[in-house]
This record gives structure tokens, C-alpha cells and sequence, in this order.
């Protein structure tokens, strides 16, 4: 049976970078990039159905390991005939902006889940006779997608990573950057007790190692060679070497 890693990601994040060096560098494994969950990651590696996941961040540090590669930015998303939808394509909004609106925060909610206390006015639940329902808690949509078409209708506005906000496009909404507003922190994640060959392998190219830097097995041995000596130019002088550049490691 050939060899392969199954890597989740959870909606937002984008492993085709990696995956590309991944089947450059390895093309005799297999890559199995899996959807999952953004609240279901976690799951999904202790019950082996994937090897290591693109997740979102914290995870529990005393059964998972991780390393974060970036975070996101917060944005505002707004019914296209909302107020702050007449702000410029680039103004961003502040926590203040949103003090006489609803926010809706989905049930997948990936901001707010740690105790940060979104901006805005909490919606409210309502009695069958019309009145407010103090006792009651009020409805939260299930999903990001769910939210955002709650917005669509104008009935409030939602908060959402900018990925997200990309990914549950709709022509009637619009999103702003929220300033002072809680990142989304994202990184590779696997299970501590079940670290491979495999995993080293994608930690070295998340981490954006060399193949002769790599410590696994796709390391290429040094093969010894003679000094490059710069060409002569018309004048007799040598050329210089050109400056290394360095990519960003950032997706």
C-alpha cells in the first residue's frame, strides 16, 4: 500500500501553496487535502481520519501540537443597503461603528468563542405574543452562511475573518475591516503522540525549509563542487553576485 497524509483545513484556509511544494518535493506520496469543520478539527485528528489540519487557533497544548502561520483580520459585514455600506471600499470601522446595530454571531463563530465580548447590540428573543422574552435566549444562526444571509435581509450585522467573508460571498452584502477587533489565529495541528516522517515533512515546508535543509527524508545529500567565480565584465572588473531575496512565508 503506497504512502499518504491526509491534511485537513477548515473553511477559509488555504493549503494549495503547500500542497504544490508538497507533490513537487514528494511526488511518490499521495496528499489528501480533507474539508473539515473549522469545530470538528479537533475530532477528526484524535479520531484519525487526518494526519495534521490547517485549524484554527488555540488548540489544547497538552494533546495537540502547533504551529501558527498567520492570523486573520476581523471584517464587518453589512447589508448592501445598511449605513456603513457607504463607507469606502478601504475604511475600516471601529468597535463603535457598530454600537446601535445587532451583531449576529454564528454558532460556528471562531472570534468570539473565548470570552472577547463582540461589539454592538445583542439580539433579543421574542414571546409568541410579540413582546421580548427576557428569559429566553435569543437565536444564533448555525453557520457563517447562515449569518451572513440573516444580514442580507437587513436585520443586523455580522463579524467574520476576512476569509470567511470571501468565502460566503453574496452580491446584496458588503464587509469593512474592524479595527481593534480580535484576530483569527490559524496553524498546522496534529496530535503530539502521533507525529510521523510524514508530518516532519510538511512542518519543514510550512516552515519553508530547503530541500537540503529539510530534516526529513526528501533531503538531498551535499554534493561538493567548486566555487562559482564571477564572470569578467568588458571592463575587467567581475561582476557582482545578485542579492538574495527572501519570500514571504505568509499564504
Amino acid at each position: 500500500m503506497s504512502e499518504m497524509l491526509r491534511l485537513g483545513y477548515v473553511p477559509g484556509a488555504s493549503p494549495g501553496k503547500w500542497a504544490r511544494v508538497w507533490r513537487e518535493r514528494l511526488p511518490e506520496v499521495r496528499l489528501d487535502l480533507v474539508q473539515v469543520e473549522a469545530a470538528a478539527a479537533v475530532a477528526a485528528l484524535e479520531g484519525g481520519e487526518i494526519d495534521a489540519a490547517i485549524a484554527r487557533l488555540p488548540v489544547d497544548k497538552a494533546r495537540f501540537s502547533a504551529i501558527p502561520l498567520y492570523e486573520e483580520v476581523p471584517v464587518v459585514v453589512v447589508s448592501r443597503d445598511h449605513l456603513l455600506a457607504a463607507t469606502e471600499d478601504d475604511e475600516t470601522l471601529s468597535p463603535d461603528d457598530l454600537s446601535g446595530d445587532v451583531v449576529f454571531l454564528a454558532e460556528d463563530d471562531v472570534l468570539y468563542q473565548h470570552g472577547t465580548t463582540p461589539p454592538g447590540l445583542r439580539p433579543v428573543a421574542y414571546a409568541a405574543d410579540g413582546t421580548i422574552d427576557s428569559g429566553a435566549l435569543a437565536p444564533r444562526p448555525a453557520t457563517t452562511a447562515e449569518a451572513i444571509a440573516w444580514v442580507a435581509t437587513g436585520a443586523g450585522v455580522t463579524i467574520v475573518p476576512m476569509s470567511l467573508a470571501r468565502l460566503h460571498h453574496r452580491r446584496d452584502v458588503i464587509y469593512r475591516l474592524l479595527t481593534d477587533g480580535p484576530l483569527a489565529p490559524v496553524g498546522l495541528v496534529w496530535v503530539s503522540d502521533h507525529k510521523t516522517d510524514l508530518i516532519e515533512e510538511l512542518i519543514g515546508i510550512v516552515r519553508g525549509r530547503t530541500v537540503n535543509s529539510s530534516r526529513g527524508r526528501s533531503a538531498a545529500p551535499l554534493v561538493a563542487t567548486k566555487p562559482h567565480r564571477p564572470a569578467a565584465t568588458a571592463k575587467g572588473r567581475r561582476s557582482r553576485p545578485a542579492a538574495r531575496t527572501q519570500r514571504g512565508r505568509r499564504p
